[in-house]
């Protein structure tokens, strides 16, 4: 009786989802509609979003909101570190201080401090260098000289970056496990060489995802500093519509280019996890084109399992 029910060829069925269906043909329907209408919208004045799409002031206002994202991850990646480092001291002076400053920047809105350092003239009208308490000045600077639009900027996002830059680097330096540490400890290696070369490789697995979120996060921040007018990519669409009254369709001249930098941007941040993921067995993911094309390996599953069967 057993041997005749082994040689019985089985069909496997697969488990038939018609709801993923039905929701899946909705979904699809609903955006084939909210297209259709924006489309055919004379309102959004599609002329005007063409012939500003690939002005030369949009593409000066990305090239500053570029590279106002960049340096600003830079500072705000590595001064969190630092102030991570110093979190996790044992001086009971380095943690007050890297705290302070992690709840003073955190605590406050980012639109808060954009406007801050815009106008810090009107707090410190001099920057100078000398001897404290004293009339003695080494040098000093006029404030509006130094902080333009362009640095005040660029010290509000650094600045507010550190603060998240440096929790999310001190929760990846504690997920590494004790031990490591210890263990180089025990070969000779200094403190500084050994969370250059052992801790933060290996932390890297668990700081890279919430870093390229970070990363994507300030590339769009940087439409805040339009307020202190640093000619970002924000800054020219609102002086453009400032005079042209087509709010609508400048805005989405923005949204279509800040939607294209995302999309690039999200890329290399794929690459990065899988390549400081692939020591972890959740670091592998099915990439989302497959997934968008029903899911390579669920059709091999199911063709695996039908063999099986016959």
């Amino acid at each position: 009786m057993t041997a005749a029910f082994q040689d019985e060829a089985l069909d496997v069925v697969p488990v038939r989802h018609y709801g993923r269906w039905v929701a899946a043909v909705a979904a699809v329907a609903a955006l084939v509609g909210l297209a259709g209408s924006l489309a055919k919208n004379d309102n959004l004045h599609w002329d005007v979003v063409g012939d500003y799409l690939w002005a030369g002031l949009i593409f000066d206002g990305m090239a500053t909101t570029l590279w106002l994202t960049a340096a600003a991850m830079a500072l705000g990646l590595s001064l969190g570190t630092v102030v991570a480092v110093m979190r996790l001291s044992s001086s009971p002076v380095l943690y007050g201080l890297s705290s302070l400053f992690v709840w003073a920047f955190r605590g406050t809105p980012l639109l808060v401090q954009i406007i801050f350092w815009g106008y810090a003239a009107a707090l410190y009208s001099q920057i100078k260098i000398g001897i404290p308490f004293t009339s003695i000045t080494f040098v000093s600077w006029d404030t509006n000289t130094v902080l333009t639009p362009a640095v005040a900027a660029l010290l509000a996002l650094g600045l507010n970056e550190a603060a998240y830059a440096s929790e999310i680097v001190r929760a990846g330096i504690q997920s590494v496990d004790p031990g490591q540490a210890e263990a180089a400890h025990s070969l000779g290696m200094r403190p500084a060489l050994t969370m250059r070369r052992i801790v933060l490789p290996q932390a890297m697995r668990v700081i890279i995802p919430p870093m390229g979120n970070e990363t994507i996060n300030m590339l769009k921040m940087t439409a805040l500093v339009s307020v202190i007018a640093a000619h970002d990519l924000m800054s020219n669409i609102q002086e453009v519509y400032a005079q042209n009254y087509q709010v609508i369709p400048l805005l989405v001249v923005a949204s279509c280019w800040y939607l294209a930098l995302v999309s690039l941007l999200s890329i290399p941040q794929a690459w990065l996890e899988r390549r400081y993921g692939r020591g972890a067995a959740r670091g592998h993911s099915t990439p989302t084109l497959r997934r968008l094309l029903g899911g390579a390996d669920t059709l091999g599953a199911r063709r695996t399992r039908k063999e099986a069967g016959r």
